[in-house]
């Protein structure tokens, strides 16, 4: 028999409480197969950014493992890069700088730095703008900054919190669109939570559902929508059809 794929992400009944709250999750099981797309949604509270500060090492399990390809979050860490909503891009360096950050604190040599930056800013579209500062950008040119600077790292898993929510609608459609680009060209395992339907559609080959109080899994939802995913896929009867679907899954969940 061939031998098993190790998931890429895998939750082992794990319960998750802050002091003596009530947990914010409560034994969860749930895997995640490398290249996968998985977006989370659920109601505010329900523990979705809890299970991506797990998945990061950032904040330990109250009970239950969680295993990251299968080694322990902080033994995985070289292999994540997390994503918040704010961009967090430091005013003082331009946009090549703060994109090299990690590789200077890793003390990687200067010309081999410099190639891996000049290769991402021209990935996510920046290259024009390399030398410009933060102030100067648009919310969507900081948002790629900060993902070309989480990339620098080469990770295989990208954890990803709400990070286009602040963005007007048309730039956080082409954000996704940009998105959707980059994944299906470095085929990374991706968590991705938002609180938008059909952001989650748009982008994912699943899509888990959170119920609250405390945090469980309720659904486990495929998206058999086609790659790559465009404007004409928003437009489709089908993706319409996915979008009220989960609609109706998320309103299920919040009268339980």
């Amino acid at each position: 028999m061939p031998e098993a794929r190790v998931p890429a992400v895998a939750f082992d009944h794990v319960t998750k409480r802050f002091g003596t709250a009530k947990p914010i999750l409560e034994s969860l099981s749930v895997s995640i197969q490398p290249g996968e797309f998985v977006s989370i949604v659920g109601p505010s509270g329900c523990g979705k950014s809890t299970l991506l500060r797990l998945v990061s090492g950032l904040s330990p399990t109250t009970s239950g493992t969680v295993e990251v390809e299968g080694m322990t979050p902080k033994s995985a860490r070289e292999i994540t890069s997390f994503i918040f909503q704010d961009p967090t891009l430091l005013p003082w360096r331009t946009v090549r700088r703060n994109v090299a950050l990690g590789l200077e604190l890793e003390h990687t040599a200067r010309e081999r730095r410099d190639e891996i930056v000049s290769n991402l800013l021209t990935l996510v579209g920046l290259d024009h703008v390399a030398d410009s500062y933060p102030r100067q950008l648009s919310g969507g040119m900081k948002m790629r900054a900060s993902i070309a600077r989480a990339l620098a790292s080469n990770p295989r898993i990208l954890l990803l919190d709400e990070p286009f929510a602040a963005l007007d609608e048309i730039t956080r459609d082409r954000m996704n669109e940009e998105l959707i680009r980059l994944y299906q060209q470095q085929s990374w395992t991706v968590l991705f939570v938002t609180h938008s339907v059909a952001e989650a559609v748009f982008l994912s080959t699943r899509i888990l559902v959170l119920a609250p109080h405390p945090g469980r899994l309720a659904h486990d939802i495929p998206i058999d929508l086609p790659y790559p995913r465009t404007a004409e896929t928003r437009a489709s009867e089908s993706f319409d059809q996915l979008v009220a679907h989960v609609s109706r899954t998320l309103r299920e969940v919040h009268t339980v």
